[in-house]
C-alpha cells in the first residue's frame, strides 16, 4: 500500500517543486523591473526640473532685460516652469516607492548634466570651433562621465525590495544598526553646528555636511511615504498607522532646516562649488543611510557592490569636471583700492612727508583718471606744500591750500 501510494506522491510532489523553483526567476526579473521603473522615474523628474529652473530662470533674465512692468509671477514662462517643476518633483518621489533608495539618491547627477547641456545650447557668446572645444572640453568629459556613471549605477544598482508596511518600517527604525547610525549622526551634526553657530566656521564643507545630514534622513522619510502610499494604491491600507505620519512629519521638518543650510550656503559660496561637493556629500550620507534603514545591500555579492560603488566615483567626477568649468562671478569694485591711488607708495618711507601725486588728477569714486575730460569735469586738485619747520615753539602748518584758478 506504502509502495504503491509513492510514485503518485512523487507525481504530485514534483509540480510544486517546479513551481517553487520558478518562483525566484520570476521574483528577481520583476525586482529589476521595479528597478528600471523607479530609474526612469528619476532620470525622467530631473530632466523635467532642470528644464523647469532653467525656464524660470529665463523668465526673470526676460524680465530684467526689457520694459515689461509686470511682475515674473504673470508671465506664462514663469508659470509653465512652475508646473514642470511639480512634474518633476512627483517624478522623483514616486520614483523612491519602486527602486531602492541607495539607486535612486545618485541619479541626482542627471540634473547636472542637463543644467550643462541646457547652458550650452542657451549661451549667447560666440565662439570659434577650436575655441567652444578648448572652453567647454571639461564639461563635454564631465557629461560623458556621469553618463557612465548613471549606467553603472542603474545596471548594478541594489536589488532589495520590501513592502513599504507600517509594520516594516516600525521594525527598520527600531533595529540597533539604524539607531547607532543615528546616535552617531545626531553627534556629528551637533558638533558640526556648535562649530558652524559659535565658532563661526562658515567653511563650505560644515555646511553642506550638515546639509548632507539632514537630506539623508530626508531620503528615508521619503521612501517610507512614497512605499506606503504606494502599498496602499495598491489595496492594503497603511495611511491610518501613526508611523505614517511621523514619517510625514520629519519628511517635511528635514527638508526645510535642510532648504535654509543650503540658501546660507548660496550666499557665502559660488553655486559651482556647493552643487558638486554638496552632491558628493549628499549622495554618500544618503547611499549609507539606505544601507543601514533599508538593508539595500544585504545579500548582494562583492562585485556588484564593486561595481556600484565605481558607478559612484565615475558619476562624482563628472560632476566635478562639469561645475569646474563653469565662470565664477567676477566681483565688481566700486571705488578704487587704497594701494593703487596715486602717491600712495610714498606713505611710509622715511623721512619723506607724505605727498600726493601731482601729475594725475584723482576724484573719489572713479574708476580711472579724468585727464582727458573737459576743464569743467576736472576735479580740483588741492597741491600741498611739505611742512617748514620754523624756530623753536613756533609752530607752522602741516600744509597751505593754495588758491585754484582756471589757469591751474
Amino acid at each position: 500500500m506504502e509502495g504503491g501510494n509513492s510514485p503518485s506522491l512523487q507525481l504530485q510532489q514534483l509540480p510544486l517543486a517546479t513551481a517553487a523553483v520558478s518562483v525566484q526567476p520570476h521574483t528577481d526579473s520583476f525586482s529589476y523591473k521595479e528597478n528600471l521603473i523607479g530609474a526612469l522615474l528619476a532620470i525622467f523628474g530631473h530632466l523635467v526640473s532642470s528644464i523647469a529652473l532653467n525656464l524660470q530662470k529665463y523668465s526673470h533674465i526676460r524680465l530684467a532685460g526689457s520694459k515689461d512692468p509686470r511682475a515674473y509671477f504673470r508671465t506664462k514662462t514663469w508659470w509653465s516652469g512652475l508646473l514642470l517643476l511639480v512634474l518633476g518633483e512627483l517624478g522623483v518621489f514616486s520614483s523612491y516607492a519602486f527602486a531602492p533608495l541607495s539607486l535612486i539618491v545618485p541619479l541626482s547627477a542627471v540634473s547636472v548634466v542637463a543644467s550643462a547641456i541646457i547652458g550650452i545650447i542657451f549661451i549667447k557668446e560666440k565662439w570659434k570651433p577650436k575655441e567652444f572645444l578648448r572652453r567647454y572640453v571639461l564639461s563635454f568629459v564631465g557629461c560623458g562621465l556621469a553618463v557612465v556613471g548613471t549606467y553603472l549605477l542603474v545596471t548594478f544598482g541594489p536589488n532589495s525590495h520590501e513592502k513599504m508596511t507600517a509594520e516594516n518600517i516600525t521594525r527598520h527604525l527600531v533595529s540597533w544598526p539604524f539607531l547607532l547610525y543615528t546616535l552617531v549622526e545626531i553627534i556629528v551634526f551637533c558638533l558640526l553646528l556648535y562649530f558652524y553657530k559659535e565658532r563661526n566656521a562658515n567653511y563650505i564643507v560644515i555646511i553642506l555636511l550638515l546639509v548632507a545630514l539632514l537630506g539623508s534622513m530626508t531620503v528615508v522619510t521619503v521612501k517610507a511615504v512614497a512605499g506606503m502610499m504606494l502599498v496602499s494604491i495598491q489595496g492594503s491600507l497603511q495611511l491610518d498607522s501613526p508611523i505614517f505620519y511621523i514619517m510625514l512629519v520629519c519628511m517635511i521638518a528635514t527638508a526645510i532646516y535642510q532648504a535654509t543650510f543650503l540658501a546660507q550656503a548660496s550666499q557665502l559660496y559660488d553655486s559651482a562649488q556647493i552643487s558638486s561637493i554638496g552632491y558628493i556629500l549628499s549622495t554618500t550620507a544618503a547611499i549609507s543611510a539606505g544601507a543601514t534603514f533599508y538593508l539595500d545591500f544585504m545579500g548582494e555579492d562583492v562585485l556588484h557592490i564593486c561595481m556600484f560603488a565605481l558607478g559612484c566615483l565615475i558619476a562624482f567626477l563628472g560632476v566635478f569636471l562639469i561645475t569646474r568649468n563653469r565662470k565664477k562671478p567676477v566681483p565688481f569694485e566700486p571705488y578704487i583700492s587704497m594701494d593703487a591711488m596715486p602717491g600712495m607708495q610714498n606713505m611710509h618711507d622715511k623721512g619723506i612727508a607724505v605727498q600726493p601725486d601731482l601729475k594725475a588728477s584723482f576724484s573719489y569714486g572713479a574708476l580711472e583718471n579724468n585727464d582727458s575730460m573737459p576743464e569743467i569735469y576736472t576735479p580740483a586738485t588741492l597741491p600741498i606744500v611739505q611742512e617748514q619747520h620754523g624756530p623753536k615753539g613756533a609752530s607752522a602748518p602741516p600744509y597751505r591750500v593754495l588758491e585754484h584758478s582756471k589757469k591751474e
